[in-house]
This record gives C-alpha cells, sequence and structure tokens, in this order.
C-alpha cells in the first residue's frame, strides 16, 4: 500500500489513472487535471454521512458508509478494470483518509497495484496556491483590443519562447464578448489547478510570456500573487493602427451569432451610453461589424490606455497584426531593452 508524495503521486506512469473517489459535487469544483470521476458516494450519500457524523456519532456515520459501500463493490471493480486494463490506479480522496483507503482495500483485493495519494486533495491545492508565489521572470504582452495579443503569445510559442495562455486556460477572451464561440468557463479552483499546472512546467530560466489581463478574465480571476507579479514585469505593448484592429475584430465577429453580439453590447450598455449603444445594435442588425467594432473600440481603448497610466512601458509599433511579423518585432525590441531571448522548450497552457 504505496502512500506517495505528491511530487511522486502527480509524476507516476501515466499507465496509473488517478482516481478521485470524492463525490461528484466536489470533482466538478475541482479537480488534479487529468483525473477521472470514480465517487465512493453519491453528493446525496455524501450528505447523510456528514450530517450523521455531526447530529449523531462518528460510528454511526461510519456504519452508514459501509451500507453505501457494500452493495457497489462489484460494479466499482468492474469500472476500474475498465479505466485501467493495466490494473495499475492512483487514488486519492479528500485528505487521504477512509474514502480512499476503502477503494484501496477492494482494488487490491481485486488484483490492482494501488498507489495513495498521502493527505489527499487537501494537500495538493496547497501545492497549487504555492505555485502562485514562486517568482518567475515574467514578460508582459499588452495592446488595445484588436492587437492580437494571443495570437502573438502562440507564435512566441511555436518560436520556442515559454507562455502562459490565461485566456485559453480561462476560456475566456477577457471582454464583454470574450465568451462568444467558447466552453463555459472553468470553476476558479479548476482555473487555478490547470494553471499552477501550467506555471510547475515551465523552465526555471525566463523569459516567460504572458499577456496583459486585467485581475478577472470572465467568471475567474488570476491568482492574487502571480497577478502582482505581472503587474511589476516588463510591459510591451503592440502599437497597431486602429483601421487594422477595426477590420481583424469585424472579421472576427461577422462569423459570430448576431444575437450573442447583441447580447454583449447590453453586458455593456451603461459604459457605452444609451446612443452607442443603440447604434451599435442597430449595426449588428444591418451586419455592419466594422460600425459596431468601431464603436466599442472607443470605450475598449480608453479603458485599456488609462489602466496603463502609472507603468513602464515598452512600444512595439507595428502596421499589421499578422502574429509572426510582430512576435518577432516584439523579440527584437525585447532585446533592446536588454533581455536575452529564450531558447528554453515550449511551455504553455490552451
Amino acid at each position: 500500500m504505496p502512500r506517495l508524495p505528491l511530487p511522486d503521486f502527480l509524476q507516476n506512469s501515466s499507465d496509473a489513472p488517478i482516481l478521485d473517489v470524492r463525490a461528484p459535487i466536489e470533482f466538478q469544483h475541482g479537480h488534479i487535471p487529468g483525473a477521472v470521476s470514480f465517487p465512493l458516494f453519491t453528493d446525496e450519500e455524501r450528505a447523510r454521512i456528514g450530517t450523521t457524523y455531526k447530529q449523531i456519532s462518528q460510528d454511526k456515520a461510519v456504519l452508514l458508509g459501509l451500507d453505501f459501500f457494500g452493495p457497489k463493490m462489484g460494479e466499482l471493480v468492474k469500472q476500474a478494470k475498465k479505466l485501467a486494463p493495466l490494473k495499475q490506479v492512483r487514488v486519492h480522496c479528500w485528505r487521504g483518509g477512509m474514502r480512499s483507503g476503502a477503494v484501496l482495500w477492494l482494488l487490491e483485493l481485486a488484483g490492482f497495484q494501488v498507489q495513495l495519494l498521502d493527505k489527499g486533495y487537501k494537500d495538493y491545492r496547497r501545492w497549487v496556491l504555492q505555485e502562485f508565489e514562486r517568482p518567475r521572470p515574467l514578460l508582459v504582452l499588452g495592446g488595445l483590443t484588436g492587437s492580437g495579443k494571443t495570437d502573438v503569445l502562440h507564435a512566441l510559442a511555436s518560436q520556442s519562447q515559454a507562455i502562459i495562455d490565461l485566456e485559453g486556460l480561462a476560456r475566456h477572451k477577457g471582454s464583454a464578448f470574450g465568451s462568444i464561440g467558447l466552453p463555459a468557463q472553468p470553476t476558479q479552483e479548476q482555473f487555478e489547478n490547470d494553471l499552477a499546472g501550467v506555471l510547475a512546467a515551465l523552465p526555471e530560466a525566463g523569459p516567460i510570456w504572458v499577456e496583459d489581463e486585467s485581475r478577472t478574465i470572465g467568471g475567474v480571476h488570476v491568482p492574487t500573487p502571480l497577478f502582482a507579479q505581472m503587474s511589476s514585469a516588463p510591459l510591451l505593448v503592440l502599437d497597431i493602427p486602429r483601421e487594422v484592429r477595426v477590420s481583424k475584430l469585424a472579421d472576427e465577429y461577422g462569423r459570430q451569432d448576431p444575437a450573442a453580439l447583441a447580447a454583449a453590447i447590453l453586458k455593456i450598455r451603461k459604459r457605452l451610453g444609451g446612443l452607442v449603444t443603440k447604434e451599435a445594435l442597430a449595426a449588428i442588425g444591418e451586419d455592419d461589424m466594422e460600425k459596431m467594432v468601431s464603436l466599442v473600440l472607443d470605450y475598449y481603448d480608453k479603458t485599456y490606455s488609462h489602466g496603463i497610466d502609472n507603468r513602464q512601458v515598452t512600444r512595439v509599433e507595428s502596421s499589421t497584426c499578422d502574429p509572426a511579423v510582430n512576435a518577432e518585432l516584439v523579440r527584437q525590441a525585447l532585446a533592446k531593452i536588454g533581455f536575452p531571448a529564450s531558447t528554453q522548450p515550449v511551455a504553455h497552457g490552451s
């Protein structure tokens, strides 16, 4: 019954899937990336056991848990065989206690090799939060809306630069329009888990590129210690002509659902003002994406420019939104301010 510390548990063979035996609601709230939900109890069963523990006694709660566990033992073994044909698994619960211990006993009885996460998911979450505290050689890529910052990040990654794609991890582009065409955002806890995994895989040497973001990206927020590092890191800002940005955004939004675009406009109607909101909605109805984008950009440009007023900025001028061209211009600007270009392997989140 190997009880592994977290580093060994995470670095174990991919032939041994991670089985998260917590209740489904716990798994949905946040889990180790790549783990499989393998609940010992349903959400209702977990709640009943917890109530029994608090209102009656631990012994009664344990007996109730055994009543729930007994009838499903055979099905749990069948599920485990499908998930792990080689009969090697890694198992964890919240604290590495009775739930994971029960599944370990059952699967070992069925001939599995089982490795248990010492101190459970709680220890994993402690590690996640510590990852955000570690200092890193960040470089922040900024620019007005429509500058193609995310595209440039990925172009930098293709040139062996290390990046953190916060918007990719958040499944949101950061603006009122940021959720259009994207899957549902992760929970805050899952965003943190995914982000910590990306950070841990980054090379020790820099630089590490990250897009300039506000504290919140849709419904999730950048962890405070990491955001503080981003706020004090060197900022390189793409300076792209307005007409180029309007054309790029009009092309992108022209492929989206008009109703979703109108809903996004209505989210910021108080900031746009009544007249601009009316004109923007009319432009969507007339399929005039350039007019709609131009109206909204006035608001976003002012907001972003105000946000970097007190920061030291290196501007990178370009006449195009071509990501490969702008990635090279950014690297040249970086060299001029005294940062060597990294040749480390790519590490990024998407």
